[in-house]
């Protein structure tokens, strides 16, 4: 009898943490932008930031978290990269003299990468 509660025990536990792998969304990562960008029209400084996307196919819509609420949000490509990248890599491009646009952000031990079209920002 002791046995069998044990089993029901560890038995409940295992289904529990397997659900939640399962409720994990997939499509949320966190990254360290290091310098101000531009994005979708918005601002953003420099730091820590959840960015989450959705959509079907290729083509999502990306936003911006910092301390759980959306500070920008922009359309993407949601590309497949060959290799995983050992770093966090962002991309950017400068917008005049003394602005930068984020253009990629490739994750960190994962081959997805979100691509930004902005062109005419």
């Amino acid at each position: 009898m002791k046995h069998l509660k044990l089993l029901s025990l560890v038995s409940t536990f295992a289904i529990l943490f397997s659900l939640n792998a399962f409720a994990k969304d997939k499509n949320e990562r966190t990254v360290n932008i290091p310098a101000a960008v531009s994005i979708g029209g918005t601002h953003l400084a420099a730091g820590d930031y959840k960015v989450n996307w959705q959509g079907t196919g290729s083509a999502v819509q990306v936003n911006f978290l910092q301390n759980g609420k959306v500070v920008a949000s922009a359309p993407a490509t949601l590309r497949t990269n060959d290799t995983s990248v050992t770093q966090d890599s962002i991309i950017t491009s400068d917008t005049n003299a003394s602005s930068q646009s984020l253009k990629e952000i490739d994750f960190h031990h994962q081959r997805e990468a979100l691509v930004f079209d902005q062109g005419g920002m």
